[in-house]
């Protein structure tokens, strides 16, 4: 087992941080083009986001094929093959002759991205101790964030110059050298034990996971979280496209800089998860995201980046802890647990727009923090479900250590050790 900080962990996370920046980007380049986009086509808002939300269900989807095929063929050949095809199917985009044909091939693109995502927390159980897993999951979170400003600022700012064609070619042409370096960089899995893959098999594994209460537990918090985080920011687009500020695609994929309270948040996880537990801490983040969406119901824009800011820490604090914990709880196909963890995340990501379309139809951008927070309410109930399920388990340990015959007789021995 690989342990923290040392030579084979960094490169290790470096390989899949920077593989895990590469899925993002592929994934969030359109999301500051949605408002030229919709104008382009003559779609509707809803219609326009679809763009984002073909690629986020096809990837959920996707993850239900490549978490259980890795358990049965290794990880380290999905994450580079997958990896190839995202890149492609970016330069394919580029030539996307109508509205119909994007979508396509945008849902194409979403299914193989998932084979990062899916697969790369379980490698890290296979190969790392656990102080070296939790560290190494905050990072990789840390740049999934990356990855996602990285795909937006391009997106937005190369649109800016050229249109959405360039950006999806710059995008492709990021995306194949970053995998050369990639390739280079992972290491062969060590601690990987292969099992035949078989869809009874398969199936038996994921319905075992959805019947363990903490997992489940786990699986609604993240998909619901992203499901608000993430399409926040798809509606803060029109909002700010928009008279009083009426930003263009480039200034609006400089919004997405906010991302970096999102780093530090993922960053930051490893360490205050050794001073408080993993439900505390996503209990944390739920708050700190609730209040970062009140921030941004101000009308001006260093109040709306501030409320951004502090709605990623949040975000990716709470993400980083569930995800992590699905890793560590998961007792046997740590590949389909952490993989059905993303299906509940980017199947949240993909109906959000369906939850909070009639609240921003109703009472704009304050009808879409009012949607947030009934949601976020739900999640937080949801951490201190986990919590205090934590706690009793602790404290049943605990009076199990105390009643067995050794701790007896050791506490007998005492007086006369003593004497």
């Amino acid at each position: 087992m690989i342990a923290a900080r040392t030579p084979a962990w960094w490169r290790t996370t470096l390989a899949l941080c920077l593989g895990s920046f590469l899925v993002f980007i592929n994934l969030y380049a359109p999301q500051p083009l949605l408002p030229a986009l919709r104008d382009a086509y003559g779609v509707s808002t809803l219609a326009s986001s679809l763009i984002m939300s073909v690629a986020t269900l096809a990837l959920a989807a996707s993850l239900l094929v490549f978490g259980p095929l890795s358990d049965a063929i290794g990880r380290g050949a999905i994450m580079r093959l997958t990896l190839l095809a995202s890149g492609l199917l970016s330069l394919a985009l580029a030539m996307a002759p109508s509205f119909e044909a994007l979508l396509a091939l945008r849902a194409l693109q979403g299914f193989v991205l998932g084979g990062l995502p899916a697969v790369a927390i379980a490698w890290m159980g296979d190969e790392f101790e656990r102080p070296a897993l939790l560290s190494a999951v905050g990072l990789y979170i840390g740049a999934n964030s990356l990855g996602g400003i990285g795909g937006r600022v391009v997106g937005g700012a190369v649109a800016e110059v050229g249109g959405a064609s360039a950006s999806f070619l710059a995008v492709g042409a990021v995306t194949l050298v970053g995998l050369a370096l990639f390739w280079r960089l992972l290491p062969p899995a060590r601690g990987f034990t292969p099992r035949p893959f078989a869809w009874r098999d398969a199936l038996a594994d994921l319905g075992a996971h959805l019947a363990t209460p903490r997992l489940l537990g786990a699986y609604l918090l993240g998909g619901l979280n992203f499901m608000i985080f993430i399409n926040q920011y798809s509606y803060l687009t029109f909002r700010l496209a928009e008279a009083p500020f009426g930003l263009g695609a480039k200034l609006l994929g400089l919004i997405f800089l906010t991302y970096l309270g999102g780093t530090l948040g993922s960053s930051l996880s490893g360490r205050l998860a050794t001073r408080w537990s993993q439900p505390a801490c996503m209990m944390l983040g739920i708050g700190l995201l609730a209040l970062g969406t009140a921030l941004t119901l101000a009308g001006s824009l260093s109040w709306i980046i501030a409320g951004l800011s502090l709605n990623a820490f949040g975000f990716f604090l709470a993400h980083s802890m569930a995800s992590s914990w699905v890793g560590r709880h998961a007792r046997r196909a740590r590949g389909s647990a952490s993989a059905l963890y993303l299906v509940f995340y980017y199947g949240g990501a993909s109906l959000g727009g369906l939850w909070l379309e009639p609240f921003w139809r109703g009472a704009g951008w304050l009808g879409v923090a009012l949607g947030s927070w009934l949601v976020l309410g739900i999640t937080l109930a949801l951490a201190a479900w986990l919590w205090r399920g934590e706690r009793r388990e602790a404290q049943g340990a605990a009076l199990a250590l105390a009643s067995s015959p050794q701790t007896s007789s050791s506490r007998s021995s005492r007086p006369q050790a003593d004497l």
